[in-house]
């Protein structure tokens, strides 16, 4: 009975050691699983550096995490270029790092045997995207095609890794994606496919912080983020996500894209 008391009181103990639970929402560009896999180590870490509980939070969908940013759910969030020029006007997120040294460029991929060398190749077919406000996945590589006058249909399939295992299987002839995504696919199913155009570059993911956040915990939140690359461990998980590290951002390096007068979402 001693013994099992104890074990309770670790277990409180355990719980309560944390000064505070957070959420940091992820970008559904895949499975809530694998993001679960490559974010999670990483939030242990910044829990243990912080003394908060950062806790992983996901939706089943793009625009389901879209209605979340929507409503403040999430206390941080990891979300794509258009969607922090929406939601830090609409919601007040204010970004507090972006990845290292990194434009984020949208990409077709078809599969290495189909022939298609060229997007004007894709003219009149059906073609897989992410969602509707995927910024450089769907927004950046539907541009192109409408750019240069190249007629399609696109279809939308919930997340990057579906449009690269759709186009695999050759439901669809191309798709949209990004080289992050990409390049963290598993060889079987990246070795059967190719990129064929590469849009231009714009400023990367925001991470973003809910207003109600005080500004203490923000600060150590985001002193955790810089960090994380000088940490062998933690470099290794942030080199699994391709990404080299995270540096302070300001709320005006999405200009560029606000420049671009997008409009998919309510502002």
């Amino acid at each position: 009975m001693k013994r099992i008391i104890l074990v309770i009181l670790a277990g409180l103990i355990s719980v309560h050691s944390y000064a505070k639970v957070y959420t940091f929402g992820i970008v559904p560009q895949q499975s809530a699983s694998r993001l679960a896999q490559q974010w999670g180590p990483i939030l242990d870490h910044i829990s243990a550096k912080t003394g908060h509980k950062i806790v992983f939070s996901t939706a089943s969908d793009i625009p389901t995490f879209e209605q979340r940013l929507e409503q403040g759910d999430y206390d941080f969030a990891y979300m794509n270029p258009y969607h922090y020029s929406v939601y830090s006007e609409q919601t007040g997120y204010l970004a507090v790092a972006k990845a290292k040294d990194k434009l984020i460029k949208g990409i077709i991929v078809v599969r290495k045997d189909s022939g298609i060398m060229s997007i004007e190749q894709l003219t009149n077919t059906t073609l897989a995207f992410p969602s509707p406000a995927a910024f450089a996945a769907s927004i950046l590589t539907r541009g192109a095609l409408v750019q240069s006058d190249i007629p399609f249909e696109p279809e939308y399939v919930s997340s990057h890794d579906s449009v690269y295992l759709s186009v695999a299987k050759g439901f669809y002839p191309a798709g949209g994606g990004i080289f992050r995504t990409f390049n963290s696919l598993p060889a079987e199913t990246r070795d059967q496919l190719t990129p064929i155009y590469v849009t231009e570059g714009y400023t990367s993911h925001a991470i973003a912080v809910h207003p109600r956040v005080s500004e203490k915990t923000r600060q150590e939140v985001s002193q955790a983020l810089y960090m994380l690359d000088n940490d062998p461990v933690t470099l290794e998980q942030l080199s699994a996500l391709n990404i080299k590290g995270f540096v302070p951002a300001r709320d005006q390096d999405w200009d560029d894209v606000r420049r671009l007068n997008i409009n998919l979402l309510s502002q």
